[in-house]
């Protein structure tokens, strides 16, 4: 009864799949893709655990890490040679002004209204410098005027 549902079930799914992944956007089908690889490779790690296969087991962790590493290597690669296409370093922002920020321009900056309070000032600056610091790929001129636009609201 098992290989029958196996043998119906394994096609609809795949069919299914393959339509989902015709619509999705690039990024999210890779994070899907990558998860239900994931989550296949814990399914048959679980299954050679159960069947009392645990040697089998650890050769496929053995060959699946050299991959891993092969990928690692492969994606720094392509990131230099992305890099070296643009042909040298981005050009960066000026630097933010060093005069006085007015406090319209540091609510338009942090997204709060006049009504805004220290704790919804330092929550949304928190929230804005998550997304755009420097250490996670942000730029430094953002992260400035986002420090700027708080130190002017909180001051």
């Amino acid at each position: 009864m098992m290989p029958l549902a196996l043998a119906i079930g394994l096609p609809i799914a795949a069919w299914l799949l393959y339509r989902w992944l015709k619509k999705a956007h690039p990024q999210h089908a890779a994070k899907v893709m990558a998860g239900l690889g994931a989550g296949l490779l814990f399914a048959f790690g679980i299954f050679l655990v159960l069947t009392g296969k645990l040697a089998g087991l650890a050769a496929v962790g053995a060959g699946v890490w050299l991959w891993v590493q092969r990928a690692l290597k492969a994606h720094a690669v392509w990131k230099t040679f992305r890099g070296m296409a643009g042909g040298g370093p981005a050009p960066q922002p000026p630097a933010p002004p060093t005069g006085v920020m007015s406090v319209d321009e540091a609510r338009q900056i942090l997204g709060v209204g006049p009504e805004a309070d220290a704790a919804a000032i330092k929550a949304a600056h928190r929230r804005l410098m998550e997304a755009n610091h420097p250490d996670r790929g942000g730029s430094n001129w953002i992260a400035a005027r986002l420090n700027q636009a708080r130190d002017r609201l909180l001051s």
